[in-house]
C-alpha cells in the first residue's frame, strides 16, 4: 500500500510547478529557485535554522541572518532513503521539523515551509541534475529593489552615504558573466574569500538557474547577490562607498605582483567570458590589472582569474588585519 503523506506521482501539478523553476521564466513567475542536492539544502536549512530556531513569539531570533539578500525556505521535497546516506542533513531536517511542528513556536507565515516525503521518480521530474541526489529545496529569490522609500541595496551592501557603516571590503562585479559553472564558481570563491556581495550587471547568466546554484556548492545562502546593476551604477557606487575599483584584465597596465594597495575596499570588474572587459567597461575601473602567465596557457579561465584577484585582496586584508565592512 503506498503511503498517501508521499508524493508519488511525477505528473502531478505541484511537481510541474516545481520543475517549471529550471527555466527564467518560471522562476521570474513564482520569485523560486531550485536548490538541489545535499549541500545546496544543509545550507538552506542552516540559516532557516539560524533564524527561526528557538523563537516562542515568531520574531526572527537573528533578523541579520536572513537578511535582505539571502533567500528563504519555501518548500523542502527528499527520498527518506536517500537522505539515510547524509546523517549531518538529516539531522537538519529533524530539528527544522521540530520548530516547524512546535506549537510554542508560533512562527509567522513567511518562516514555515511546506515539507513533504517524495520517491526518487518525483525528485527526477522536480529537478534539474541529470541525476536526482535525493533532497531538493524550493525557495523564495530576495527581493532587491528598494521600495516604499526604502534604502537602496546596492549603498546599503557597499555602505554608502545614506548607509552608515564602513564600506565593503571586499565585492565582485560579474560584467556580462554568461556560463553557468563560471558564475557559479566565481560566486563560491567570492563567499570563501570573505567577499560583502556579488553583483551581476544585464547580460550576465540568472545567478537563481539551476547549474549555477549547484556549481556555487550552498553559497547562495551565505552572501546577498544582486542583478540587474548597470555597470556605471555599480562604480559609482561603491566609488562613493570609498571603495577602488579594479578591472581584472589580460591586457591591465599593472601586474597583480605589483599592486601595493590591494587590502584597500575593493571592487573587482570581472568579464565576459569570451570577450573580457569592454574598452567602456575598463575605463570604469580605477586601474587595470594583469595576471602574470608564467607558462604556454594564452589566457586564464574567468572564474581563475576571479579566484586568484579575490583571494589576493583577501589575503592582503586579513594581512592587514582587516574584515569584510571594516576599513584596514
Amino acid at each position: 500500500m503506498t503511503d498517501p503523506a508521499v508524493l508519488n506521482n511525477p505528473h502531478a501539478d505541484r511537481v510541474k510547478k516545481v520543475a517549471s523553476l529550471a527555466t527564467r521564466a518560471g522562476r521570474r513567475r513564482q520569485r523560486l529557485f531550485l536548490a538541489e542536492g545535499p549541500q545546496p539544502v544543509r545550507e538552506a536549512l542552516t540559516l532557516w535554522l539560524r533564524r527561526w530556531e528557538g523563537v516562542p513569539d515568531g520574531a526572527a531570533r537573528h533578523p541579520a541572518s536572513a537578511v535582505k539578500g539571502l533567500p528563504e525556505l519555501d518548500a523542502l521535497f527528499f527520498d527518506a532513503e536517500a537522505l539515510s546516506a547524509h546523517p549531518d542533513l538529516q539531522a537538519l531536517l529533524d530539528q527544522a521539523r521540530g520548530v516547524l511542528f512546535d506549537p510554542q513556536a508560533a512562527l509567522p507565515r513567511p518562516a514555515r515551509f511546506f515539507l513533504r516525503e517524495a520517491t526518487a521518480e518525483v525528485l527526477a521530474a522536480m529537478g534539474d541534475a541529470e541525476t536526482s541526489q535525493g533532497v531538493l529545496a524550493v525557495c523564495r529569490i530576495p527581493q532587491t529593489g528598494a521600495s516604499d522609500g526604502g534604502a537602496d541595496p546596492l549603498e546599503s551592501l557597499l555602505g554608502g552615504p545614506e548607509s552608515p557603516g564602513a564600506p565593503a571590503g571586499l565585492v565582485a562585479g560579474l560584467l556580462g558573466v554568461q556560463d553557468p559553472g563560471n558564475a557559479g564558481t566565481i560566486i563560491r570563491t567570492a563567499d570563501a574569500a570573505g567577499a560583502a556581495a556579488v553583483v551581476l550587471t544585464p547580460g550576465s547568466v540568472d545567478p537563481w538557474a539551476p547549474k549555477v546554484v549547484r556549481s556555487a556548492a550552498g553559497s547562495h545562502f551565505h552572501l546577498p547577490l544582486l542583478t540587474g546593476t548597470d555597470p556605471q551604477r555599480l562604480v559609482a557606487t561603491a566609488r562613493s562607498a570609498g571603495l577602488q575599483v579594479l578591472a581584472a584584465d589580460g591586457g591591465g597596465e599593472v601586474p597583480l605582483p605589483e599592486m601595493e594597495d590591494l587590502g584597500s575596499p575593493t571592487l573587482w570588474l570581472l568579464g565576459n567570458e569570451a570577450h573580457g572587459l569592454s574598452s567602456e567597461q575598463r575605463g570604469l575601473a580605477d586601474r587595470r590589472v594583469s595576471i602574470p602567465l608564467y607558462g604556454q596557457a594564452e589566457s586564464l579561465n574567468v572564474a581563475t582569474a576571479a579566484t586568484v584577484c579575490l583571494y589576493a585582496s583577501a589575503m592582503a586584508r586579513a594581512e592587514a588585519g582587516g574584515a569584510v565592512g571594516e576599513t584596514p
